[in-house]
């Protein structure tokens, strides 16, 4: 666009340029020459066309900016950015106002990667509207971002790699400031109190410190306030009482402290109040009953004390009241009958104690009642049930007594009931029995009689009423648990033979029927389930061999079938399965020798093979070499080494002449081999020592490869060379990613830059050592280290594909389960084949590249960098974010929510959670019970889901939710993960079609 010389009118008119540019001085001007209103219209056009000219040139130049910025578009979605198009109007993402100027700059969600420029899209003179979020822009954003335009309303830059400090400065018309889930640090500024004119700020998944700053107080405007997974301390301001146009405030998952301040209750407007996971103390303040219109009250996982205050019993527009986790104690008082839109009511893990109280029979919304892990006493209302809507009771670890109710079921949507560790007495009720909505049951550790009828309900898949006085004959019972996955029985008083009919669960993965009366031989048709894991028969009264068929598990970790009346002989096909860990038959009346082959098992690590009758010498390998003298007693073995206690076994006499001669010619031969193979270990392995190298500035680096075709290929100077701007391929929390090549045969690799290197602990070049031996298909492989004064490298090997988050919108169904698979092999890999077992920290979408072969190659991090882990905002587990500590389950919740993404196509960071729901797990627990598949399946995949594809979805849906539970003991292993998902996309078929009952 070329411009009119700025003189041009300024020479005709014989006014200045500067006088030209106000229309006042125009205005002036004319009337003293006697200018009609024509001539003025005509001057006025003329100065509008020439400024607007100057704006629009101004507008192109900072749009070209921003586009040379971006490195990476994967989409091509900025390819039409054309300057010598007739207008920027039309380029992608831009809306432009009835002068031609840009109003509204929307890149959501694009993929793009960059740092942005000081002169950038901020500058825009006249836009209104800019969002950048979810996408890959790193880097500062520039300081003057908030002096630049004052024209702004809208600015979303969430779900980035942003980082640096928040600038200060302020744009007092700015209604939106979106910048969460960001890596911005350091303190909130003050001058965030002159945005006056805000009625949305989320600075929520960021790792801001300090205290909330007094003069956020300020924005009385403000509507929504989400400060949440930051690293906040101190107090909550009394001066927040000044907000009244509050709506929403969510400053969970920091560290905030003191008393949650009783000027809250004078913010008449609010909706949603979630201070969880901080270490608030003190009561909950009564004035919190003034906020009438309030819908969610969260404050769960603090350390408040002293009761309920009873002002919080007359919000009767409350729909969910979560207070769980803290120290609160006294008694529910019936005034819990006023809450009648009350949905949802969790008060597990304080100190309530007295009765439950009757009121609760009469909430006729009441979906969810959990009260666990309390004191309560007493009888369970006998009425609870019949005129609610329960979804979801967990009564357990408490001190209740009497009898179940028996209209617990009456909705028909009770899926989980969960009552174990009380004093409960009485049968079972025969109600119970038919309540077909039942998923997951655990009735475990009470004085419960009577015969068990729970033996038709379709979709349990959860059974344990274990440690009771139930009784009867249940092989002569008529089993029918498609779904049961886990069924334990023990210590009860249950007789009779193990009959097939017991066995009509072939999805059945755990059986633990151990502590009872059982007799007769072990049934061969055990052989026949599949899935199963673990299986204890122990401390019965079973006779006769063990069938060999047991062998046909192959998925059988853990077999138990000690204190029995067993005879015969160790089946040798034990040796065939290829994953038992644990072996337990002690106590029998087994004979013979012990199969050699148990001894090869590799996975096997605890065997008890005590009191039987077994001879012979122990298998001089695996789990049998160092076993425990208690492991083998009782028996007439020999061999072991010291730790077993047995005899060392007679050697065998020499049976000819020639023996020892070719023996020994043999240990001759045998021994040049070894030689041989000896030296070419070795010079291999040398080449895999660490070495002091020095680089071309003359600094000193110890470099260490893992892999022998690296170290011959890639130098330091290799690595230094690839340290440059034009390398970089990624930048996140733990450090930058560089992309390097080898001179000598271009061999690709990734160099991650290692930050606070001074502040890492001792073991950790130990620890990157043990790393470097990992491989597995599924897992980006670390190849080497070097170090220095200068800094610290991790070299990886480089990955062609692309992350999952940029993919995941466009991948089937039967894609996105392979990634599913390959993930959750990954991960079991990790924690299960490793010793000590490997975190990865941060398991998201981010970290899963898909290679050429559309395999998942999982990222792990190191935790462990700068004594503390890496805390990202949303896949972290709740628990690991108020600790500070990973564990194995913290990564599993993660695959839960990658499962989510894969199952939804949604993203823990979408509007909608922040707005409706606490996160993204709650809302899908809500639509996984309440709502259609059509209603929560990601759209792409929607049209691909043939029956047996649903029954993939759904069971997806229901692990994930598995994953994602928030008591961590909850949550399946890795194992577990991987072989469900195995499971349900083999036998999809089995599983009931379409349905969405919650199953935790």
């Amino acid at each position: 666009m070329n411009s009119i010389p700025k003189n041009s009118f300024s020479l005709l008119l014989g006014i200045s340029w500067r006088q030209f540019q106000n229309p006042e001085n125009i205005i002036e001007m004319a009337n003293k020459k006697g200018a009609n209103a024509v001539v003025l219209f005509v001057f006025m056009f003329l100065i509008n066309f020439v400024v607007s000219e100057s704006d629009n040139g101004r507008e192109l130049e900072l749009l070209l900016s921003f586009k040379s910025s971006i490195v990476h578009d994967p989409s091509g979605f900025l390819s039409n950015w054309d300057p010598s198009a007739t207008t920027f109007c039309q380029w992608h993402g831009i809306t432009c106002n009835n002068l031609s100027h840009v109003e509204t700059l929307d890149l959501s969600a694009k993929n793009l990667s960059g740092i942005l420029v000081s002169s950038s899209v901020f500058n825009l003179p006249f836009v209104k509207t800019l969002n950048l979020s979810n996408n890959h822009l790193y880097g500062e954003i520039p300081p003057d971002i908030f002096f630049a335009n004052s024209s702004l309303r809208y600015l979303n830059l969430s779900n980035n790699n942003f980082s640096g400090h928040i600038p200060n400065g302020f744009i007092s018309g700015l209604v939106i400031l979106d910048l969460s889930n960001n890596i911005f640090s350091g303190k909130i500024p003050r001058e965030i109190g002159l945005f006056s004119g805000l009625k949305f700020l989320d600075l929520g998944g960021n790792v801001l410190l300090g205290k909330i700053p007094i003069s956020i107080s300020n924005i009385t405007t403000l509507k929504y306030l989400t400060l949440a997974s930051n690293e906040l301390v101190g107090s909550i301001p009394h001066e927040i009482g000044k907000m009244k146009s509050l709506k929403w405030i969510y400053l969970g998952y920091n560290n905030l402290s003191g008393e949650i301040p009783k000027e809250i209750g004078v913010l008449t407007c609010l909706n949603h109040l979630d201070l969880v996971y901080n270490n608030l103390t003190g009561q909950i303040p009564s004035s919190i009953g003034n906020l009438k219109d309030l819908n969610y009250l969260f404050l769960y996982q603090n350390k408040l004390t002293g009761p309920i205050p009873n002002s919080i019993f007359g919000l009767k527009k409350l729909v969910s009241l979560d207070l769980s986790d803290n120290s609160l104690s006294g008694e529910i008082p019936e005034l819990v009958a006023e809450l009648r839109n009350l949905e949802i009511l969790h008060l597990f893990g304080n100190r309530f104690s007295g009765r439950i109280p009757n009121a609760l029979t009469s909430l006729p919304n009441l979906q969810v009642l959990q009260l666990w892990s309390n004191r309560f006493s007493g009888p369970i209302p006998l009425s609870l049930g019949r005129y609610n809507n329960l979804t979801v009771v967990d009564l357990s670890t408490n001190n209740l007594s009497g009898r179940i109710p028996d209209g617990l079921c009456s909705s028909g949507r009770l899926f989980k009931l969960i009552l174990f560790s009380n004093s409960l007495e009485g049968e079972i009720p025969r109600n119970l029995s038919t309540c077909t909505s039942l998923q997951r049951v655990r009735l475990q550790n009470n004085r419960l009689v009577g015969e068990l009828s729970f033996t038709k309900l379709p979709l349990v898949y959860f059974l344990d009423v274990s440690n009771n006085n139930i009784s009867g004959n249940i092989g002569e019972q008529n089993w029918d648990m498609p779904s049961l996955e886990m069924l334990s029985l023990a210590g009860n008083r249950f007789s009779g033979k193990l009959l097939p009919h017991l066995l009509n669960a072939p999805k059945i993965e755990f059986l633990d029927l151990s502590g009872n009366e059982f007799s007769g031989t072990i049934n061969p048709r055990f052989g026949t389930l599949a899935e199963l894991m673990q299986l204890s028969l122990s401390e019965n009264k079973l006779s006769g061999e063990i069938p060999e068929d047991l062998s046909s598990c192959k998925k059988l970790v853990r077999l138990d079938l000690s204190h029995n009346q067993l005879s015969g002989q160790i089946p040798s096909g034990l040796a065939d399965m290829p994953v038992l860990g644990h072996l337990d038959l002690s106590e029998n009346r087994l004979s013979g020798e012990i199969p050699t082959k148990l001894g090869q098992i590799e996975s096997l690590v605890q065997v008890n093979i005590s009191y039987n009758h077994l001879t012979g010498a122990l298998p001089p390998t695996g789990a049998f070499l160092a076993i425990k003298e208690s492991a083998v007693a009782g028996n007439d073995l020999c061999g072991g080494d010291t730790t077993s206690g047995l005899p060392p076994c007679k050697k065998l006499k020499n049976r000819a002449n020639w023996w020892p001669f070719m023996a020994c010619s043999f240990a001759g031969l045998l021994l040049l081999v070894i030689a041989g193979f000896g030296f070419l270990f070795m010079r291999g392995r040398n080449n895999l020592e660490p070495k002091r190298v020095e680089n071309g500035d003359g600094s000193i680096w110890e470099l260490q490869f893992f892999d022998p075709k690296v170290s011959k290929s890639v130098t330091m100077d290799d690595i230094t060379l690839s340290l440059k701007e034009s390398s970089v391929i990624s930048r996140c929390k733990e450090g930058v990613s560089f992309k390097g090549k080898s001179v000598s045969n271009d061999l690709q690799f990734v160099v991650k830059e290692m930050h606070h290197v001074s502040s890492l602990p001792a073991s950790f070049w130990f620890e990157i050592t043990e790393f470097g031996k990992l491989q597995h298909p599924n897992i980006v492989k670390l190849i080497g280290k070097c170090r220095s004064d200068k800094g610290a490298y991790l070299v990886y090997e480089y990955i062609e594909g692309k992350l999952l988050s940029e993919i995941l919108g466009n991948l089937s169904w039967e894609r996105r389960w392979k990634i599913a698979i390959g993930t959750a092999k990954a991960l079991r890999f990790l924690h299960c084949r490793c010793s000590p077992s490997v975190l990865v920290g941060d398991m998201s979408p981010e970290r899963i590249i898909i290679d050429a072969k559309d395999e998942p190659r999982l990222q792990f991090i190191f935790p462990f960098v700068d004594n503390k882990p890496f805390l990202p905002s949303s896949y972290v587990a709740p628990e690991a974010r108020e600790n500070k500590k990973m564990n194995e389950k913290s990564d599993i919740y993660g695959m839960g929510l990658i499962l989510i993404e894969l199952l939804t196509g949604k993203t823990p960071a979408d509007a909608e959670f922040k707005v409706q729901y606490s996160s993204m797990v709650e809302w899908a627990r809500y639509c996984y019970s309440d709502c259609h598949l059509d209603m929560w399946v990601d759209p792409v995949i929607k049209s691909q889901a043939s029956i047996n594809n649903q029954n993939q979805i759904v069971a997806a849906m229901n692990l994930a939710l598995h994953c994602t539970a928030g008591d961590p003991t909850a949550r399946p292993c890795a194992a577990d993960v991987f072989e469900t998902l195995k499971s349900a996309f083999r036998t999809s078929s089995c599983l009931p079609s379409l349905n969405f009952s919650s199953p935790v």
